[in-house]
Parts: structure tokens; C-alpha cells; sequence
């Protein structure tokens, strides 16, 4: 077995935002029952939107396929509920656009498709049944970032996987969804850490969790040592933000620093989160695809506080519902933490794979913000867990100039906020970077239409 090759279990920079957790953490979960429509986007996925295989009229069961992944770098979507296609037409997405969906009509039978059956257990499974276990499944990253799980199990030719990393920092604020799951499903977990390791040929599955969740590490430590895992460990690591950062997680489980513009596997290392790890596990011993997801409902404008087990398409505000509704008129309702999470001005989008959380936040949550002239203090440097120039990249995103934001390698940006939120001025470097990367990649886009 190996040993990790560096003790550190942290990175350079980061933030310490007040965590927010303790309302849910201790909450166990909740399966929220599935309301009379259903919205499913054909995005709910980096990379190119699914095809869809149902028609208006038809009637589709629990796990059946409702759209099929279009290319390599794509996913498969479900029905997770049993009922009637009313409708395939735009539907508000959390990301703010109409995005083509398949809208059903739930008959509250949850008839299981006939299809779905166990398959055989990890160990007599090849490395290629796995992936195309977990291809079949729609299975993404849910942490937030929604890449499909199978392109993360195939690895270049030659790229060597020597680490799997589980992620359970969860280290944005409010969020504890990740935890409960570690508490809850921790066999499952472990079930899902072989056949990650097996499909990448991995000798070592390590999960990485805060220090704040030493429940979860004590829960999932006592599995490992019941089960006789070897090969499987817990790192435990400092609690600060962004320490659940793809890049940032591997620097401070083992050392290892992606390149600028490199991936995990270019340094031996493939992350998954843990709610991904969980949902590998059960479509491998149930047949059961991706249909359910773990969402924390928190926030001061929220009746009840609640860690809900979620039926994916579940419109946002039967989500709100099932928690008891606002106590007062919200400020902010937000899908995922509030460092990277994304407001919505509707509660009529969906729960989608990546949708880990919703946050209604009032104004003491969010204090108020008046923008005055950057004092170049440096803070937002000295945070930057990428390294990367805030201060100059928010100068050029001023004025736009792409060659000069390329330079300054703001696609190397994660998008984390920190530099927001240690920010004197109140200045909100992100939102720029955000809208910036954006209208970059559509002029290239544009460019390559051309010289076709």
C-alpha cells in the first residue's frame, strides 16, 4: 500500500467565513416527498445537453431513461418519478436561462422500471462494467461542478491513477449534506470507494474530511476498520475555505500541485465527491440510477432547517414547502453555499444533480454592501488559493481586455470568492471574472464557427 509522500493537510491562502452549520448538522435525513410535477433539463451537466427519448403523452416509470448522453462528455437523465410526459418545452434552469426539459406529471405510483435490477457485487465486476455501470447511471459530480463521472473514470492512456481522493471537506458554510451522508451511508460509501478504485486501477482511496466533522471521521474510520479496508484511509484536514477545491484538496491530502491548465490525473489523482462515491455505490447494488440527491434547506428565513433526501426535477419550491415555507420574505434565495452558489429570482427552477443545497438569506445574512475604490492592501493576493492577481484581473475585467486576462491566467480562477469576501472595499472581483470568462469563451467560440 502506499504512503502518502507529504504531511501537510492544508494549502496556501484561503478564508475562515463564520460555518452556519449548526443548524443542520445534526439533523438526520429526510426523504421529502415528490410534489405533481417534475421538471428534468436536458443540462444538468458539464459538457453537451442529453437527447431526449420520450414523447409528450408517453409514460415513463422510476429510473427510466428520459435522455440519453450525446457524445462522450455528456450524461443520461431519469425519470425519478412514475407518470405521464406533459410536456418538452424551455424551463427556467438554476443557472438563470430557459434550457429545453421534459416536464412529467407525477401519478404518485413510483412504478420502478423494469430494467433496474442489482448488479453483481465490486469484486467480480471489470474495471469497464464499472464505468459502464456509472456511464448508464447519469452519474456527475455533485459536489457543485456536475462533470460526468465516467470521463473522470477514464483516464488518457498512460496517465497512472495513484490516488483516489473522496471529498468530504463540504467547506462551504451552511452546507452539511456531505456529512450526513458520511454518518449515514458510510458502508455505502466504502462500497463506493472499491469500485472507484478498481475502475482506475488505484491502490489507495483516501476520504478527506474537515476537522469539524469528527463524527464523520470517527463513523467512517470504525467502518474501515470493521470491513478490514487496507487500502482505504481517512486524512483529516484543517477546516478553511476553499479546502474542498478540487486542486486544493490534493495539495493537502498528498502534496501534489496541478499545473496551470493540468487535471488531477496529470498528478496520479481523480476526485469524487462524497454524495458521487455514494451514488456509484447504489447503482452498482440497487441498478438504481442517479435519481436523488442530498440537499441542506438553511438559512434565517427558513421555518425549518432541514437535510432532505430530494427526488431530482423536484421544482424549488415544493422544496421550500416541505420545510415549513419562509418566516419572513428572503433577501436572497440561493442554490448551493454562499461563497459560490448561484441566487435565483424564480423558486420554479428545478433540483438538478449538482444542487447540493437551498439557502434563503435574509439581510443580517448578508450585510449590507457598499462598493468604494480598491486600496490595493493586498488582501485578496494573499488569499487567492490559485495564486492568481485578483486586484489586476478585476482591473482588466473592467475594461475588458482578453489578452491581458488571459495573461494574468483568470481560467485558472475557481471561482471560490474569496477575494469577495476578505475584500475592504466590498468590491465583488468574482461577479467580473464570472461574466468576463463568459464573454471570452463565446468570442471563441464565435471565431472557430467562423473558420468553419
Amino acid at each position: 500500500m502506499l504512503r502518502l509522500p507529504f504531511k501537510s493537510r492544508t494549502f496556501r491562502g484561503g478564508v475562515h467565513p463564520y460555518d452556519n452549520k449548526e443548524h443542520t448538522r445534526y439533523l438526520k435525513i429526510e426523504e421529502l416527498p415528490a410534489p405533481k410535477t417534475m421538471i428534468f433539463p436536458v443540462s444538468q451537466h458539464i459538457g453537451v445537453d442529453s437527447q431526449v427519448v420520450v414523447g409528450v403523452g408517453d409514460s415513463v416509470k422510476v429510473g427510466q431513461l428520459i435522455a440519453k448522453q450525446d457524445g462522450f462528455v455528456s450524461a443520461n437523465q431519469h425519470s425519478s418519478v412514475s407518470g405521464v410526459v406533459a410536456a418538452i418545452a424551455p424551463r427556467l434552469h438554476p443557472n438563470g436561462k430557459y434550457v429545453n426539459s421534459i416536464v412529467i406529471e407525477n401519478d404518485e405510483k413510483y412504478e420502478v422500471f423494469d430494467g433496474i435490477k442489482p448488479n453483481k457485487p465490486v469484486s467480480e465486476l471489470s474495471k469497464d462494467e464499472i464505468i459502464k455501470i456509472v456511464s448508464d447511471a447519469g452519474i456527475v459530480g455533485m459536489g457543485g461542478a456536475t462533470f460526468p463521472t465516467h470521463v473522470k473514470l477514464s483516464p488518457p492512456p498512460g496517465k497512472k491513477i495513484d490516488y483516489v481522493i473522496i471529498n468530504g471537506a463540504e467547506c462551504e458554510p451552511y452546507l452539511t449534506s456531505d456529512h450526513r451522508v458520511m454518518l449515514e451511508d458510510a458502508e455505502l460509501l466504502l462500497t463506493g470507494c472499491k469500485a472507484l478504485m478498481k475502475a482506475l486501477d488505484a491502490p489507495e482511496c483516501i476520504i478527506a474530511v474537515e476537522s469539524n466533522k469528527k463524527d464523520a471521521i470517527r463513523v467512517i474510520e470504525e467502518s474501515i476498520l470493521y470491513r478490514k479496508e487496507d487500502s482505504i484511509r481517512v486524512a483529516k484536514l484543517k477546516t478553511k475555505y476553499p479546502q474542498g477545491a478540487e486542486k486544493q484538496i490534493i495539495f493537502a491530502v498528498c502534496g501534489r500541485e496541478v499545473p496551470p491548465g493540468g487535471l488531477p490525473a496529470d498528478v496520479g489523482v481523480i476526485v469524487n465527491n462524497v454524495d458521487t462515491c455514494a451514488a456509484v455505490a447504489r447503482a452498482i447494488t440497487t441498478g438504481m440510477p442517479l435519481i436523488t440527491r442530498i440537499v441542506t434547506v438553511s438559512g434565517s428565513a427558513m421555518s425549518n432547517k432541514r437535510n432532505f433526501k430530494v427526488r431530482i426535477g423536484t421544482p424549488i419550491k415544493d422544496v421550500i414547502e416541505g420545510a415549513g415555507g419562509f418566516k419572513e420574505e428572503p433577501v436572497k434565495v440561493i442554490l448551493g453555499g454562499p461563497m459560490m452558489g448561484i441566487a435565483v429570482y424564480s423558486l420554479d427552477v428545478p433540483v438538478i444533480k449538482g444542487t447540493g443545497a437551498v439557502l434563503a438569506l435574509t439581510d443580517d445574512d448578508i450585510g449590507k454592501k457598499v462598493s468604494t475604490n480598491c486600496t490595493r492592501c493586498g488582501k485578496c493576493v494573499q488569499v487567492c488559493p490559485m495564486r492568481l492577481m485578483p486586484t489586476i484581473i478585476d482591473r482588466y475585467c473592467d475594461r475588458f481586455d482578453p489578452e491581458m486576462l488571459e495573461k494574468y491566467n483568470i481560467f485558472d480562477c475557481i471561482e471560490c470568492g474569496a477575494c469577495t469576501f476578505i475584500c475592504p472595499a466590498r468590491k465583488d472581483p468574482l461577479q467580473k471574472i464570472r461574466v468576463a470568462k463568459g464573454k471570452i469563451t463565446a468570442i471563441k467560440k464565435a471565431k472557430k464557427e467562423e473558420k468553419r
